[in-house]
């Protein structure tokens, strides 16, 4: 679960963004999220797997009042002998 705060944004018509980039290994990606102005990005290292975006899964991306909140779960693989 990620919540990042932003209450001052210049521009509060345009919504921040992620984006999902290479790291140094393929066990991890970076996830990073865009504001703009007067913002930097914010980084995190997290593990390269596959997201399950299912809302009934508890996928959720949304931007309200000056908060983007970003849940994911990652994709489970099930097996059999």
């Amino acid at each position: 679960k990620f919540n990042i705060f932003y209450p001052d944004l210049i521009d509060r018509t345009t919504t921040p963004k992620y984006f999902l980039e290479r790291a140094d290994t393929d066990n991890f990606c970076i996830l990073r999220f865009s504001a703009g102005p007067p913002y930097e990005d914010v980084a995190f290292k997290i593990i390269n797997r596959q997201w399950n975006k299912s809302r009934k899964r508890g996928f959720r991306c949304t931007f309200e009042r000056g908060v983007l909140s970003l849940y994911l779960n990652f994709q489970s693989h099930w097996y059999r002998r």
